[in-house]
């Protein structure tokens, strides 16, 4: 049975892909009502679940007119997306942001489902078992090695 914030996430997500714009614009607390939840929790949502790695650009605006805007962001070539997961990548990633730039990957059909899988398990922490900082910069320098493989002759 999926989790609260597991229907908001795919109601969201199934307004954006309705959204000509690829933008949304919603009340924190109309969301609440609308799933008899309190607005910390869709706060909750939009933090962990519409983030930068995971291809959202996320704008709040408080008071009484406020609302979060919500936008899907596409990018144009193989290219472009090899440039900017190097750049979100950097010299040092969590576990938790390589498995969201895994996720975009897998969702803008970038990897296959068993090229994520190995991705998966090469970046997780029981297998790189170093002290934190070590442990997510190596991560960060396989996954760089990683995406740069899976781009290897795809328009760079």
């Amino acid at each position: 049975m999926p989790s609260i914030s597991d229907i908001i996430e795919h109601h969201l997500k199934k307004i954006l892909d309705q959204s000509r714009s690829g933008i949304i614009e919603i009340k924190r607390s109309e969301l609440a009502d609308r799933f008899q939840c309190v607005p910390s929790q869709i706060n909750y949502v939009i933090s962990t679940r519409f983030t930068v790695e995971k291809g959202y650009i996320v704008e709040s605006k408080r008071g009484g007119g406020g609302y979060i805007r919500i936008r899907r962001v596409r990018l144009a070539s193989p290219g472009s997306v090899y440039d900017v997961l190097l750049r979100q990548i950097g010299e040092s990633i969590s576990q938790s942001q390589a498995e969201d730039i895994i996720d975009r990957l897998r969702e803008e059909e970038l990897m296959t489902p068993r090229e994520a899988r190995l991705m998966r398990r090469i970046i997780a922490r029981d297998v790189m078992q170093l002290p934190v900082p070590l442990r997510d910069q190596v991560r960060a320098r396989i996954m760089r090695a990683m995406v740069t493989i899976l781009f290897a002759g795809k328009g760079e």
